[in-house]
């Protein structure tokens, strides 16, 4: 008895779809007549996502003010306990260390 493959989430139909749009755009950009095409798609539809974008801005606006300080916060908090400072300076070391073993000049 064959096996069945289970259906497609969402997730993996819209992944799918993406990958083969970004895959196939390259091709019909490069064929004759794409530009104008593209051109009047873009003339024909900017002012519809224009419009409909501003129903976004402002909660997303706001979503991001909200988040910000937070994530600042852990970024500084990250800042602090990563040893990036001496983890530099020991590559630096090593780095001039090797390459005064090779009998190369460095500054």
């Amino acid at each position: 008895m064959p096996v069945r493959i289970p259906a497609a989430t969402r997730t993996e139909v819209f992944c799918m779809g993406a990958a083969g749009v970004s895959g196939f755009a390259p091709f019909y950009l490069m064929a004759p007549g794409a530009e104008e095409r593209l051109s009047r798609q873009t003339l024909k539809w900017a002012p519809r996502w224009e419009r409909n974008i501003t129903m976004f801005r402002n909660p997303v606006e706001r979503g991001v003010q909200r988040a910000a300080p937070s994530i600042e916060r852990a970024v500084q908090r990250l800042e602090r306990r990563l040893p990036l400072e001496r983890a530099a300076k020991s590559v630096d070391r090593s780095i001039k260390r090797n390459l005064d073993r090779l009998g190369i000049k460095h500054s």
